[in-house]
């Protein structure tokens, strides 16, 4: 029985001083983790705040990015090893405006994925079309492409044990959402590539969240379909009452 998880990516909002008050308002307010995982990944700047404000509460605490060495010469990159040392569970890669605004490559994904692996972080592997790849109809071949790419030299147990976030790049930050028929399809693509490339266990271990504009409105039909996992979840995830109302969808 695969534990949902409902991921905040804040992105570049918030500050260290909201981040202490967003958590003080949620933190008593949470479903047990063994019901539904709560989780905020949030920029760089805010984790030290966000995992002292999380110490001893239900809630799980990510980044929104990392890079694929641990130190070195690598100005303005994030290293994996600080991150666990900060106390960060989960981290987020390969979200849709990495690959876009910064040009990171399948290879990039597959490497961050390794590296998080090697410091005890869990990632949540990003995946997605453009409104032109599935107006060509090309949706299915071009996600499954990226996860072989993402998936790539990882061992079964890791990808049993790792998060998949499938956001078709239409639907992100736009108001727009797939339909959850249209969700439960590509979530199931994924399943079954995770199957064709592994094993039938594995595929039914991995968690798929969906992501775009996931909202307190939809949350339950989209949660509802067999393949959906959780969400990874943008704006709906910056104000403590709509956080709640995700994380308790089952009530």
């Amino acid at each position: 029985m695969r534990t949902p998880i409902i991921a905040g990516n804040w992105k570049l909002h918030m500050n260290p001083k909201q981040t202490t008050e967003f958590v003080a308002a949620v933190k008593d307010k949470l479903p047990e983790a063994s019901k539904v995982e709560a989780l905020i990944c949030a920029p760089a700047v805010d984790l030290e705040s966000l995992a002292q404000a999380a110490k001893g509460s239900e809630l799980r605490v990510g980044a929104e990015n990392a890079y694929f060495e641990d130190e070195g010469a690598f100005t303005g990159e994030t290293s994996p090893k600080v991150l666990k040392e900060m106390g960060m569970n989960y981290c987020i890669i390969g979200h849709s405006e990495r690959r876009g605004y910064f040009h990171e490559t399948d290879e990039d994904i597959n490497k961050k994925a390794k590296a998080l692996f090697a410091n005890d972080i869990t990632p949540i592997i990003c995946c997605g079309e453009s409104l032109e790849t599935r107006e060509a109809n090309k949706q299915e071949d071009w996600v499954v492409s990226q996860i072989k790419a993402a998936l790539a030299g990882l061992s079964a147990d890791q990808v049993s044990n790792l998060v998949i976030a499938y956001e078709p790049i239409w639907a992100i930050g736009t108001g727009k959402t797939a339909s959850s028929d249209q969700a439960e399809e590509m979530c199931k693509t994924i399943r079954d590539t995770v199957k064709d490339l592994y094993n039938e266990e594995t595929a039914e271990n991995v968690r798929i969240q969906y992501g775009g504009s996931v909202n307190p409105g939809n949350v339950k039909e989209l949660m509802a379909k067999p393949d959906i996992d959780g969400g990874l979840v943008g704006g709906a995830s910056l104000k403590p009452d709509s956080f709640l109302e995700l994380v308790n969808y089952q009530d």
